[in-house]
């Protein structure tokens, strides 16, 4: 558990993450054997989310501190649109969170359905190291926010109010795949120690059905981690994530031997196999971590990209993911 201090160390790291989106090198504090520390983040805003989280691994910090700091700067950076504040509401004007965490133990905690509540990802770690449940949803979610000192605060920005009630005038649910629907942000972390984790946060699909949850606080769906063999985390549509068991499965498929690029590859190939009269506008992708710190992903669609830095020159760069079909 960590001190208050400790806390507050990881707000600062995270508002300083929002104010230097541009960082283009890091340095690493040390040298250790193979590519480690090393994290990968799902989208664009992945890139703020690795620079949050190197502050920790580069200093030697855990796999479990850099996710969860790394995912904080989206959660509280309203132009993000599909994550946290600012995110787009569901089809009542609510904007309803969902989040999870797993680290190399097999522990893990969850939240969803989750409102008024900026960051769902430290919420899930709460309930991963403070109860004996692995997801708590809804009013019960909230209840426990509060009493453990999280404030209420209202998430939904007037740029998103002002989207959603144009929607309203035609209440068309048709989202535009690679802009609404990359709806979460994943994020998986190899630290100098060996320990690996994963972090998945999301304001979910935009003007979903009230009530509706898709894969992104699911372990095993949209976030799985095995400490011996590596982790992996999804994007995409959540409903054919969950059909599939989707980043569990791309674990087992490492476990068996294959490359991450090589697994999330599989799994992609068997969601189009599984979804063949629903391909239409259909995009999903996967990013997978192993223990020796090779990083890979794939998506049925272009468009998909990544966040990646390591203990290499490179810095903090993004990369596309290699994908099945074009548009």
């Amino acid at each position: 558990m960590r001190s208050r201090r400790e806390f507050l160390k990881f707000s600062a790291l995270t508002s300083a993450a929002l104010l230097t989106p541009q960082l283009s090198t890091l340095t690493f504090a040390g040298k250790r054997k193979g590519n480690k520390p090393v994290m990968i983040s799902t989208w664009n805003h992945g890139f703020g989310a690795n620079a949050a989280g190197w502050e920790i691994l580069g200093e030697g910090g855990t796999a479990l501190d850099a996710v969860e700091a790394g995912v904080r700067v989206p959660e509280a950076d309203p132009n993000e649109r599909s994550v946290g504040y600012g995110g787009l509401p569901d089809r009542e004007g609510k904007v309803t969170l969902d989040a999870c965490i797993m680290n190399h133990a097999y522990e893990c905690g969850a939240v969803a359905f989750l409102q008024d509540i900026k960051h769902p990802i430290s919420v899930a770690r709460l309930v991963m190291e403070k109860t004996p449940h692995a997801m708590i949803v809804g009013k019960g979610a909230k209840q426990f926010a509060l009493a453990n000192g999280f404030k209420e605060e209202n998430l939904l920005t007037e740029k998103s109010e002002a989207d959603w009630k144009e929607w309203l005038k035609k209440s068309e649910y048709k989202p535009v795949i690679n802009i609404e629907n990359h709806d979460t942000i994943g994020a998986l972390a190899l630290d100098a120690e060996g320990n690996l984790a994963g972090a998945c946060t999301t304001s979910g699909a935009a003007y979903k059905m009230h009530g509706r949850v898709g894969d992104s606080p699911l372990i095993g769906a949209g976030l799985f981690v095995d400490g011996e063999i590596g982790g992996a985390c999804a994007t995409g549509l959540g409903e054919a994530v969950i059909r599939t068991a989707g980043s569990a499965m791309v674990v087992e498929q490492m476990r068996n031997g294959k490359s991450p690029a090589e697994a999330c590859e599989i799994v992609v190939k068997r969601i189009i196999k599984t979804h063949k009269n629903k391909l239409e506008d259909l995009q999903v992708g996967f990013l997978a971590l192993n223990k020796d710190g090779e990083y890979g992903g794939y998506s049925i669609r272009s468009g998909f990209n990544f966040a990646v830095v390591d203990n290499t020159d490179k810095g903090n760069r993004m990369e596309d993911a290699p994908f099945k079909m074009e548009w």
